[in-house]
């Protein structure tokens, strides 16, 4: 269960014309110094769960590559450990703890997207949620994206308070990946409580929130809203 085993093995998948479609899909502002061997995500995700049973140190070391697959391959084990019914709390612990720490290596939408909602959200389901709102004040988008992308979980629980909080606390964030992920977890929410929400808040939150907020609301409903709407951020 070793990090080069993984390497090793994306780096006989690669395609590049997957590595082209990549490289004009992440623009360098997304993804830094991020390289690219040109692997299928489908193909990440299969091989990433072979490796459920990696130990953390190793997860460690994927995360460290240079090459996004490397370490979209690194969160999807990760993920799949928080998942596991079997993962003890000392482990999803870990797990959380090796989040937070090598943030700075998750550090693309997709990255977070795929881990946080588990390996944070799951982890803090139970426990007090102060790591999240310290993340949504934070100078690095990733993380404000971290914030609001974990409460997902806590939806998909019926807990929905923090996400109101934390989505006030970003609902003018001027990153564009952090005002997606504000209105896809206002969007995950729904019901009453949005619509209460938006009641509060359309006429100012930026239209890419709202858009995504409203996604799935009636045609007249959207209307509505984006009719309010004075901010065109």
């Amino acid at each position: 269960m070793s990090a080069a085993q993984v390497v090793s093995t994306l780096e006989s998948y690669h395609s590049p014309d997957v590595r082209k479609k990549y490289e004009r899909h992440f623009p360098v502002h997304q993804r830094g110094e991020d390289q690219f061997i040109g692997v299928r995500m489908g193909q990440v995700f299969a091989l990433a769960k072979t490796y459920t049973d990696m130990p953390l140190e190793e997860i460690e070391r994927l995360l460290e590559n240079r090459f996004h697959e490397v370490r979209v391959a690194a969160v999807s084990i990760m993920d799949f450990q928080a998942r596991r019914k079997k993962s003890s709390e000392e482990r999803r612990q870990a797990l959380f703890d090796l989040y937070i720490r090598r943030h700075d290596r998750i550090n693309c939408w997709d990255l977070v997207d795929r881990s946080a909602p588990h390996v944070v959200g799951g982890y803090l389901m139970d426990k007090a949620r102060d790591p999240l709102f310290q993340l949504a004040s934070s100078s690095h988008v990733w993380e404000r994206r971290t914030a609001i992308v974990s409460t997902l979980f806590f939806i998909s629980r019926g807990d929905k308070g923090d996400t109101f909080r934390i989505a006030e606390l970003l609902l003018h964030d001027t990153e564009e990946y952090v005002q997606k992920a504000v209105g896809w977890a206002l969007r995950s929410v729904g019901g009453c409580e949005l619509i209460h929400f938006l009641d509060q808040h359309a006429d100012s939150m930026p239209r890419v929130v709202l858009r995504n907020a409203i996604e799935k609301l009636d045609t007249a409903v959207c209307n509505d809203y984006l009719g309010r709407t004075i901010s065109i951020l």
